[in-house]
C-alpha cells in the first residue's frame, strides 16, 4: 500500500524560542536578582536562584542548531558514533520563524502545515531550577505568559495556537492563571510532568488537594498537554554517577537510559491512581514529545495491579487512560504502540520543529511512515489534533466539519 502523503497537517509538537526578555520583562522588581543573564567565558548562561543551568545550553537563542540537525541521532542511523554536539555541526542565526507567528506562518505554508500547537522552549527549565522558590515559579510563569501573549498571541490567525504554562504548585495562582490565558484566548495549556513543590513541599498535582485547579480546567472545557522538560530525576541519578553537566546533549549512556521517559509514565499513573481522571472524567490529556514506547509497560502494571486490587480504583485505569489522554509518538517511534493501546482516534502527530531532534520540516515524517491508509493518515497527521483541542477536523474535500469534544 502507497503511504498517502497529501492529509491536512496539524502539527501537536512544534516550538518558539524565546528572548532572554521572556522571563524577565514582566518579571516583578523584588526577583529580577533571582532571574539573570550570565556571561561564562564567551557564552551566555541562565542563573535562577543564584545557580547556572546548563540544561539549556544557548538560553539566548540567538544562535541554534539547524532545525533535524540530529535526525541521524534519533533515528537509530548514527553509524559513525558521533556525539550531539559533533552532530549539530555550524549553528545558525535564529531565524525569524523562530521568533514570531507572521514568519511561522509563511514557513508553515512553505512547508504545507495547516495549524500547529506551538509550545516555548526556555520554559523547559522554569519549574525545575525555581522549585525551592514555588513565588517565584508564579512570577516566571506569568512573565513568560504575558511575554507570550505580547509577542505571539495565543491564538494566531486560527492556525497557530500557543501554550502558556501553568504550574500547580500553588492552588490559587494556578487557577488565577489558568483565567488570565482563557480570558485571553489560549486553546491549550502546558503543564510540566512531574510533581509541584508547594508551601507544603513536594506533590503530584494529581492529589485531592489540587482539585479546584482541575474543576477549573474541566469547566472551561481546555485540554492541558504535558509535555517533556527537564526532567524531575537529576538527583536520583545523580546518587549513580557524578553530573559532569546537565546539558541534555552531554548525557551519558547510563543517564540517557535511566532517565527515558519515566516521568511522563509516573505522571499519568498519578492522574489515574490518584482518581483525578475519575473525579474531572471530562479533562484531555495530551502527551507531547515524551514518545509512546512507555505506553505497553505501564498499561500491563495496570493490568497487573488491578487484578491484585481492584477496590483501589474507582474505575479501570485502562478505561480511564482511554477515555482521557492522547499521545504524540516520536517521529522516528511507533504509531502502533499508541494505536494498539489507546486507541487511532487518539495518536497525534509532531515534528518538533525547529529543534534539533525534532524533523527539518514536518512532511519529512513520510520517510518514517508505518503505512497508514488515508483515513488513518489525516487522523494521525491532522484531524485527531483538531478534535483534541476543538476546532473542525477536515473531511476529505478539504472542506470543515462540525467537531464534538469529547464528553
Amino acid at each position: 500500500m502507497a503511504q498517502f502523503t497529501d492529509a491536512p497537517i496539524f502539527d501537536a509538537d512544534q516550538h518558539m524560542y524565546e528572548t532572554p526578555e521572556a522571563l524577565t520583562r514582566y518579571l516583578p522588581e523584588r526577583y529580577r536578582r533571582s532571574v539573570q543573564f550570565v556571561q561564562v567565558g564567551k557564552r551566555t548562561r541562565i542563573a535562577i536562584l543564584g545557580k547556572i543551568t546548563e540544561f539549556i545550553p544557548n538560553p539566548t537563542f540567538e544562535r541554534v542548531a539547524a532545525p533535524g540537525a540530529h535526525e541521524k541521532f534519533y533515528s537509530g542511523q548514527n553509524k559513525e558514533g558521533k556525539t550531539l554536539r559533533e552532530l549539530t555541526g555550524e549553528p545558525i542565526d535564529a531565524l525569524p520563524a523562530f521568533r514570531g507567528p507572521e514568519p511561522r506562518i509563511a514557513v508553515m505554508d512553505e512547508q504545507g502545515v495547516d495549524e500547529a500547537l506551538v509550545y516555548p522552549t526556555l520554559a523547559n527549565l522554569v519549574e525545575h531550577s525555581a522549585a525551592e522558590d514555588p513565588e517565584l515559579v508564579v512570577a516566571m510563569i506569568h512573565a513568560l505568559n504575558r511575554w507570550m501573549l505580547e509577542t505571539w498571541g495565543y491564538t494566531h490567525q486560527n492556525r497557530l495556537y500557543m501554550t502558556p504554562v501553568i504550574s500547580a504548585a500553588l492552588v490559587d495562582d494556578a487557577r488565577r492563571e489558568l483565567e488570565y490565558v482563557i480570558e485571553n484566548g489560549a486553546k491549550a495549556v502546558l503543564m510540566k510532568p512531574a510533581p509541584v513543590k508547594g508551601f507544603k513541599g513536594w506533590r503530584s498535582p494529581a492529589l485531592p488537594e489540587f482539585d479546584p485547579f482541575w474543576s477549573d480546567v474541566q469547566q472551561a472545557g481546555i485540554p492541558v498537554v504535558f509535555h517533556a522538560s527537564q526532567p524531575p530525576l537529576d538527583g536520583y541519578i545523580n546518587q549513580w554517577e557524578p553530573p559532569e553537566t546537565n546539558n541534555f546533549m552531554e548525557m551519558s549512556a547510563f543517564r540517557w537510559l535511566v532517565l527515558g521517559h519515566r516521568e511522563i509514565s509516573d505522571m499519568l499513573a498519578s492522574m489515574i491512581c490518584h482518581g483525578t481522571l475519575t473525579r474531572f472524567p471530562n479533562l484531555r490529556i495530551g502527551s507531547v514529545e515524551n514518545g509512546s514506547a512507555w505506553i505497553k509497560p505501564l498499561f500491563d502494571d495496570f493490568e497487573a495491579t488491578y487484578a491484585k486490587m481492584p477496590q483501589a480504583f474507582p474505575e479501570h485505569p485502562l478505561e480511564v487512560f482511554r477515555r482521557n489522554i492522547w499521545v504524540s509518538p516520536f517521529w522516528e517511534g511507533s504509531v502502533a504502540d499508541v494505536v494498539e493501546t489507546v486507541g487511532w482516534d487518539r495518536v497525534l502527530f509532531g515534528s518538533d520543529y525547529p529543534h534539533p531532534e525534532g524533523l527539518t520540516e514536518p512532511r519529512g515524517y513520510y520517510k518514517y511512515a508505518e503505512g497508514m491508509d488515508e483515513k488513518r493518515t489525516r487522523d494521525f497527521m491532522g484531524d485527531n489534533a483538531r478534535r483534541f483541542i476543538g476546532i473542525p477536523v477536515r473531511n476529505p474535500a478539504g472542506d470543515t466539519a462540525p467537531q464534538a469534544v469529547p464528553a
